[in-house]
């Protein structure tokens, strides 16, 4: 084997020549790494300049058409149910009590026995009262009885003064003429003075009699009129019910000693009843201001109610007593609407929230309340112009019936606006328009639906370009 002489250089130091092999050899590999970069490189742009040669379709998108039409205006109020009529049943008479005579929170009837109240007292005071007219009318039979001996009385007086009279119209010419005295005469004068003062006399005492007579006929009266005060008192320790209705709870037991103060129970009539509620000033005179069209609704006839659980009432109500004035400290007025209550489901007491119309948009543009989109305070809709490109426009937005809203300012009527699909589109961009679902009617105390979310994105397309090769060594 034949041995290379190592190469001299300057000064005569030797120089190997294996380090100058390696570094050729590297060099080449980076030559040919940069080349495979470059592949790599071109490949890919290739791969990724692929789907722009491919325009992106239109994004499909829900829209529904701007409505037009009246639409009544609804306030709402929370307010109380109140009994049609409450009785506050209260004894008129004092005593104790002895006996409960209805069970409670049941139906009664207008003069139904509810109480008992000792009547032994009383029993004894008509008793008494019935003694004392027996005297008074015993007395007036006595003064009657004056008064006829008092009558017979004059007649006899009459008579003999009569006698008398004749008596001396007799003697008078027979003394002229001697047949008889002047003493016999001037006795049967005097007899017949006598007998005229006596007719007076007897007179005077029939008048006598007579107003006996009505002062026994006054004592009867004031003890018929003692008489019936005690039987009204007796038939008060009877406690009854005042109306027909539904009675509450027992307030006194049996034994207490019961005072005409004092509140035994109540009843209160349910069929129909009241719900009252505090309607504010301005509220107030919108609500009885504003002029009403012969075919628009009642409002005095359309009250609607939702019970405590959220449940509506199923029957409508009028609203028939306003207060007289505007509460000084609340600045509410009351009013109170009048609702049936077939088989007493409403009790007074509970709670229930009042709608009612107070006022009627003419021409209201309506959209759904999920195609209008909140952002920073303002209001924003996407509109679908004749050309299919997405419009987003801010609106002016009014009061919120059921599921739609009202736009007081920035549609117009006919326009179609996106109800699903908005936050997937910009403005100026061609999209799909499909109709959409008609909106649910919402019903009244309750929420509407939200809207169902937008449909998710297709995924981005694969590329189908084969991976770059290395390079042969």
């Amino acid at each position: 084997m034949k041995v290379r002489e190592p190469f001299t250089g300057e000064g005569g130091h030797a120089i190997s020549t294996l380090p100058t092999s390696r570094r050729r050899t590297k060099s080449m590999f980076h030559v040919v790494g940069c080349l495979l970069v470059v592949a790599f490189a071109s490949l890919s742009a290739g791969c990724k300049e692929a789907p722009k040669a491919t325009a992106r379709p239109p994004e499909q998108v829900k829209v529904t058409s701007v409505v037009q039409k009246d639409v009544p205006i609804y306030a709402e109020w929370v307010g109380t149910t109140v009994g049609y009529v409450t009785a506050q049943i209260r004894a008129r008479v004092s005593g104790y009590l002895i006996s409960q005579n209805y069970k409670e929170g049941t139906v009664v009837k207008a003069g139904a026995l509810l109480f008992q109240i000792d009547p032994r007292q009383y029993q004894n005071a008509v008793n008494q009262a019935k003694a004392q007219l027996g005297t008074a009318e015993s007395q007036l039979a006595q003064a009657k009885a004056a008064v006829a001996t008092a009558e017979a009385d004059v007649t006899r007086a009459e008579a003999n003064q009569k006698k008398t009279a004749l008596e001396v119209d007799r003697y008078r010419p027979l003394a002229g003429r001697g047949s008889v005295s002047q003493q016999e005469l001037d006795n049967t004068v005097q007899a017949n003075e006598a007998n005229l003062a006596s007719v007076e006399a007897t007179r005077a005492n029939v008048v006598n009699a007579k107003a006996g007579v009505t002062k026994a006929q006054a004592e009867i009266a004031r003890a018929r009129a003692s008489l019936d005060e005690a039987e009204l008192n007796l038939s008060w320790t009877k406690v009854t019910s005042a109306v027909d209705g539904i009675a509450g709870i027992k307030n006194v037991d049996i034994g207490d000693l019961i005072a005409t103060s004092t509140v035994m129970t109540t009843v209160s009539k349910v069929n129909p009843i009241y719900v009252q509620v505090g309607v504010a000033e301005q509220e107030y005179l919108r609500w009885r201001q504003r002029p009403v069209a012969a075919d628009e609704i009642d409002r005095k006839s359309d009250l609607q109610i939702t019970l405590s659980d959220g449940s509506i009432y199923p029957h409508r109500g009028t609203a028939e007593i306003v207060d007289r004035q505007v509460g000084v400290t609340t600045g509410t007025i009351s009013v109170r609407g009048v609702f049936p209550n077939p088989g007493d489901l409403l009790r007074p007491g509970q709670f229930a929230r009042v709608r009612a119309v107070v006022d009627l948009k003419k021409g209201a543009l309506l959209v759904p309340q999920r195609a209008v989109r909140e952002l920073q305070g303002n209001y924003e809709v996407g509109v679908v112009s004749a050309d299919e490109s997405v419009d987003v426009r801010k609106v002016q937005v009014g009061d919120r019936v059921g599921s739609l809203w009202i736009i007081a300012q920035g549609l117009k009527p006919g326009e179609r606006v996106i109800v699903e699909g908005l936050d997937k589109v910009k403005a100026g961009e061609k999209v799909k328009a499909m109709p959409a679902d008609p909106e649910p009617a919402a019903p009244m105390g309750r929420s509407t639906p939200a809207a169902a979310p937008p449909t998710p994105a297709a995924p981005a397309p694969q590329s189908t370009a084969p991976p770059a090769r290395s390079p042969r060594k």
